[in-house]
């Protein structure tokens, strides 16, 4: 019987861009992961669309339902553990996540600049391309870190680098980056799951 690949689960906060672009992945071969559940921090967001269209298994979490980040950690964390993912995927989570004392396995994040540049609590999504053009940078790009304690400090496993051009804006330079995260998550993944077995 073909391997159906290692078991992971994605956590994400809106439009699901990443999973969306995981699975196509998956369609075509090229990402050896099982993604059998999802959680989202948000009801009404893309993502929750995207993994129920294609038959995953998927809760929404609330931070404000919970007390505190720890209740809202337990909350997720017993949900996942009877999915039993051996790779925790952030795509665009914006929860602090806090990793459960049962899992063992890796769990990862993407960051859109090359950490440790950009980084720390409140550099997400536009508000790192507007710090990028602010500063002036010519060159930026993504980084796949493992996820620790703080933000954006674990392990890099992955960088990717892209250039800043002359004229761009926050959305020129957030869409060359992302197109860049298409290519690097998929593949930093591929080898975590590789070696995992």
């Amino acid at each position: 019987m073909e391997s159906k690949g290692v078991k992971a689960a994605v956590l994400l906060s809106g439009s699901g861009r990443t999973l969306e672009n995981l699975l196509a992945k998956r369609a075509d071969g090229e990402l050896n992961l099982e993604i059998t559940a999802v959680v989202s921090s948000r009801p009404d967001v893309r993502g929750v669309e995207i993994a129920r269209a294609h038959g995953i298994d998927c809760e929404v979490f609330r931070r404000r339902d919970h007390a505190s980040s720890a209740d809202h950690n337990t909350a997720v964390n017993s949900w996942l553990a009877s999915h039993g993912p051996r790779i925790i995927i952030l795509a665009g989570y914006l929860c602090y996540y806090i990793q459960p004392d049962w899992f063992s396995g890796p769990v990862v994040n993407i960051h859109p600049a090359l950490l440790p540049k950009y980084g720390g609590k409140g550099f997400y999504g536009d508000r790192v391309h507007e710090a990028v053009l602010a500063a002036g940078d010519t060159l930026t790009g993504c980084t796949v870190h493992l996820v620790d304690d703080q933000y954006d400090t674990g392990g890099i496993l992955g960088q990717q680098e892209v250039p800043v051009l002359p004229g761009d804006d926050v959305a020129t330079l957030a869409a060359r980056v992302f197109a860049a995260e298409c290519e690097l998550y998929p593949r930093v993944l591929s080898r975590l799951a590789a070696d995992l077995g």
